[in-house]
């Protein structure tokens, strides 16, 4: 797949989701049911404003993909159990079916018997981009993986 094609589909997911997975993904190198994180811990690694991605995490927590706990010793944390979500399951919270499943072109009725001008070139590896989203779970990409440089550089 060539390097076009990989920015054609990162502009699939919304600054939104794409800021969500950042979050989840800090989450689930940093802390567990043990160990919760407030978002003023996590805003700054993750490069996100403070304000947008507690609204973010708030409304992964609303739909069980993340865990969160109220008071002193509350925050944001990944169980064993959340950390068995996919990413699609954070994007189809964040930006919903539509916006994965839409046209590349942003054109409202491009389908397989209206496609748009990019759609025959995109196609097959869209529906391969998506099963990446669909069969990649949070524990697949954080499994051994110790630095968190590696998904945060400074």
């Amino acid at each position: 797949m060539s390097f076009n094609i990989c920015l054609i589909f990162l502009t699939m997911l919304s600054n939104s989701s794409k800021y969500a997975i950042k979050g989840v993904l800090y989450l689930a190198l940093n802390s567990n049911t043990d160990h919760k994180i407030l978002v003023r811990d996590i805003y700054e690694r993750v490069h996100v404003p403070e304000a947008y991605l507690a609204k973010l995490l708030q409304e992964l927590s609303r739909h069980g993909i993340i865990s969160s706990v109220r008071g002193p010793k509350g925050g944001f944390y990944l169980s064993e159990e959340d950390r068995k979500h996919t990413l699609m399951d954070i994007v189809r919270v964040i930006d919903g079916e539509r916006r994965v499943n839409s046209c590349v072109m942003g054109i409202d009725n491009c389908d397989v018997n209206n496609p748009c001008l990019l759609h025959k070139l995109v196609g097959t590896n869209k529906s391969k981009f998506i099963k990446v989203l669909e069969n990649t779970t949070i524990l697949d990409l954080t499994a051994g993986k110790l630095d968190i440089e590696e998904f945060f550089p400074i």
